[in-house]
């Protein structure tokens, strides 16, 4: 069983995907009812040379941000099942694909959680790097700025996240990959793991003699080699195997 795997696990590598994202309310890209499938021009926001180079595209973004229902979703019984195991002390880390900062208001100390696309939650300076919570350009936006620029330089303002056409950050990708390395057992949870070079992590921390167990509503790339695999809704699931 899965919750013996876990028994004696005390540094558990928690591995989050867009699953856990969706079953809080936030929709995931390239499903039946994705962002993009809905609204393909949605996908130019998140393409780099697009948002730096055309102002139509910002503000298109900066109005998407500023929608409450964007910041309406709430973390989920699995969010609060997670940072409960991190009270206990068992979590080495969270290595999250997900932007929405759910894992740290669920009670996840900050300092565990590993966010490989960034946050939502920040903003930056694409000029001088100047940066600071969403909440400061949100309140500009909702005051009439279309296009907030850098109170600092008047740079270009965006959302700490990944896009197309960007790397990962080096420095984040490594504490992930140390992560990896160094936990006895390691969870994926709502993800199919099949996105690289995060996917990756699942079999490198087996291969350094972790335990391997996935929890998602659909067959993923590693099922085969993981040592337990549970099906079924995280919120139903995922708080048994991590109490």
């Amino acid at each position: 069983m899965a919750i013996s795997s876990l028994a004696e696990a005390s540094r558990i590598l928690i591995l989050s995907g867009a699953g856990l994202s969706t079953a809080a309310g936030i929709p995931d890209f390239r499903g039946p009812e994705g962002l993009w499938t809905r609204d393909p021009y949605a996908e130019l926001v998140s393409t780099l040379s697009w948002y730096l180079n055309d102002e139509d595209v910002r503000k298109s973004a900066w109005r998407r941000r500023a929608n409450p229902a964007a910041w309406a979703a709430q973390p989920t019984k699995a969010h609060r099942a997670i940072a409960e195991l991190g009270r206990q002390g068992r979590v080495r880390a969270i290595v999250t694909q997900n932007t929405d900062g759910l894992h740290q208001l669920a009670g996840s100390d900050p300092a565990s959680v590993i966010e490989i696309h960034g946050s939502m939650r920040t903003w930056r300076c694409e000029r001088c790097g100047a940066s600071g919570p969403m909440e400061e350009m949100l309140t500009r936006v909702a005051a009439g700025e279309e296009d907030p620029r850098c109170p600092t330089c008047g740079g270009i303002t965006r959302a700490t996240v990944i896009l197309f056409e960007e790397v990962l950050d080096p420095d984040v990708m490594q504490a992930a990959v140390t992560a990896a390395e160094d936990c006895d057992a390691i969870v994926a949870v709502g993800t199919t793991l099949g996105v690289y070079p995060v996917a990756g992590l699942f079999p490198l921390a087996m291969e350094h003699g972790a335990r391997g167990v996935i929890v998602n509503a659909s067959r993923t790339a590693f099922d085969d080699e993981a040592d337990e695999v549970i099906r079924g809704q995280l919120d139903d699931v995922l708080p048994g195997l991590l109490g």
